[in-house]
């Protein structure tokens, strides 16, 4: 219990030298650093730190709650290096207008911040048994960067008014396995997570995150193969969520370096460390406002869990990982504007869902023909759906690829013939062979070129007799057959009268000639079109 000591006096009667120390660098707003510069610095170490080294947690909430008033011309505050934080730090439901930060210092049990108002906390390689902030509300930053916190943080309803940085954060899990649960978090500007290594679920379910939300080269997993290593389900992001690779150039190991703001672009060839996330994934109804990036990313999931991207929406989806995810891929119902992706990104068939999938257009990072997007596009598919084919037909006409268009609606009649009764797949089969459905009007000339070169054979081999015996035009039986192939151009061939197999092979030739050289006038067309 601390007794004695007002605002205007000196430190409370019991307090030891070194909190008598940290009495005075308050009021002064000074760093007291009591680290070694040696080994025994590292805060999640083994070294023992002995009593010039130990301040009581109650000390702290003394100071931040009831501490003497600045010195002249001094802003108090609480900075402070290398401590050792005996005893729970019980904060919850103040009011704490004095700044605090504090590096390398070690805490023996939990810190308990939860619907406290704070202005800035810097807490920097620190060991935390756990951090209990739920409806915090920080007018400034929240740094966590380079924290080791065992059983995990608790930030649910929080606001931050500025930043939250966690990156090169090392987190445990509670009992419910959660790292970091923080559902119906609210950070004004940015949210880092860079190389921070989560052992539970990562979860901000319902947040609101104004600028970006950078997960830039963490490491995500979570024993439960039936559970989520993140959760940003109905979670409204202001500019860009990356799920990315870091370049490890980007960083270093001294210890006042913890962030790097919006990075540098990686170099070709540069040392990156991916993003790597080892359970599910789940941004359900997210919402990210510029885009949102997935690439330098490896996701290992087990049959119970999924890279689940249903009902996003944002104006770029990159999906460029260099290796597929091992699980399914769900984008059922999401609605992006540029998809940007590679073919090395898909998994395998029965692994991706798009039904109802709606993108503006595609831009794909690597070389990426039609043939393996309706591959791709297939792999999706169980039973027939005509959506998924218009979608990607109407993304490639927007794009001008009119030829890659016609690809995909023949490619999708084809796999509704597979969808239909016996007779109406005979039928279907016939319109694929002959006019391959409309979308191949070379197939129908040849047709017509192969039926015009039998009715000519056997024309020439069984010329018919005159119609008018007085009436004898010259005979030409190539042009006879081609009369009738063409019934609606006159080349002078009326005046003959075939007899009866001449009359079914005239009639053949005619229905051959209406069906063919429509498909193949309509092809034509198109071409002058384009032209």
């Amino acid at each position: 219990m601390i007794t004695g000591g007002t605002m205007g006096e000196g430190p409370p009667h019991g307090w030891t030298p070194v909190e008598e120390r940290l009495w005075e660098a308050f009021r002064r707003g000074e760093v007291l650093d009591l680290r070694t510069d040696g080994a025994d610095d590292d805060a999640a170490g083994g070294a023992d730190w002995g009593p010039e080294r130990t301040v009581r947690a109650e000390v702290l909430a003394h100071l931040l709650l009831s501490g003497p008033e600045a010195a002249p011309g001094r802003v108090a505050g609480l900075r402070l290096d290398g401590a050792y934080v005996t005893g729970p730090l019980r904060l919850a439901g103040a009011t704490v207008p004095s700044y605090i930060e504090m590096h390398g210092c070690r805490f023996d049990s939990t810190v308990l911040v939860s619907e406290a108002r704070v202005g800035t906390v810097r807490l920097i390689g620190c060991l935390i048994p756990r951090l209990e902030a739920a409806r915090l509300a920080a007018d400034g930053d929240l740094h966590l960067a380079r924290c080791v916190i065992p059983q995990g943080v608790r930030l649910t309803d929080a606001r931050i008014g500025t930043d939250l940085l966690l990156n090169q954060a090392v987190l445990g899990a509670d009992r419910h396995s959660r790292a970091f649960a923080a559902d119906g978090l609210t950070v004004h500007q940015d949210l880092e997570a860079e190389r921070l290594v989560a052992h539970g679920e990562f979860g901000i379910r319902t947040g609101r995150i104004g600028g970006r939300l950078s997960l830039r080269g963490a490491q995500l997993s979570i024993a439960d193969p039936t559970r989520n290593c993140l959760n940003l389900a109905r979670t409204s992001v202001g500019n860009t969520l990356y799920l990315t690779g870091s370049a490890d150039s980007s960083w270093t190991s001294s210890p006042t370096h913890y962030g790097y703001g919006y990075g540098m672009p990686i170099a070709p060839g540069a040392s990156v460390t991916p993003f790597r996330a080892r359970g599910g994934v789940r941004l359900v109804d997210a919402r990210f406002e510029s885009a949102c990036l997935i690439h330098d990313a490896e996701f290992a999931l087990s049959p119970q869990q999924e890279l689940s991207l249903r009902r996003i929406r944002t104006p770029e989806l990159r999906f460029a990982c260099r290796t597929a995810p091992g699980g399914r891929v769900s984008l059922s119902r999401a609605q992006v504007g540029n998809l940007v992706d590679t073919p090395a990104s898909w998994p395998g068939a029965g692994l991706v869902v798009l039904d109802g999938f709606a993108y503006d257009s595609l831009r794909p990072a690597a070389p990426f023909d039609v043939e393996q997007r309706i591959a791709w596009l297939e792999s999706s598919l169980g039973e027939y759906q005509p959506e998924p084919y218009e979608q990607l037909a109407s993304a490639l006409r927007r794009d001008g690829r009119d030829d890659d268009a016609r690809e995909v609606l023949y490619a999708k009649q084809r796999r509704r013939r597979g969808a239909l009764p016996v007779h109406a797949r005979l039928w279907g089969l016939l319109q694929d062979v002959t006019v391959g459905y409309g979308y191949r009007p070379g197939r129908a000339a040849l047709w017509l070129l192969l039926a015009w070169l039998l009715g000519t054979a056997y024309f020439a081999a069984n010329p018919p007799p005159a119609l008018k015996a007085d009436e004898v035009p010259t005979w030409n039986a190539p042009l006879f057959a081609l009369s009738r192939l063409l019934p609606v151009v006159d080349l002078g061939q009326d005046g003959w009268n075939p007899g009866h197999t001449g009359q079914w092979v005239a009639a053949g030739l005619v229905l051959t000639g209406w069906i063919l050289a429509t498909t193949v006038v309509t092809g034509a067309t198109r071409l002058l079109q384009r032209g």
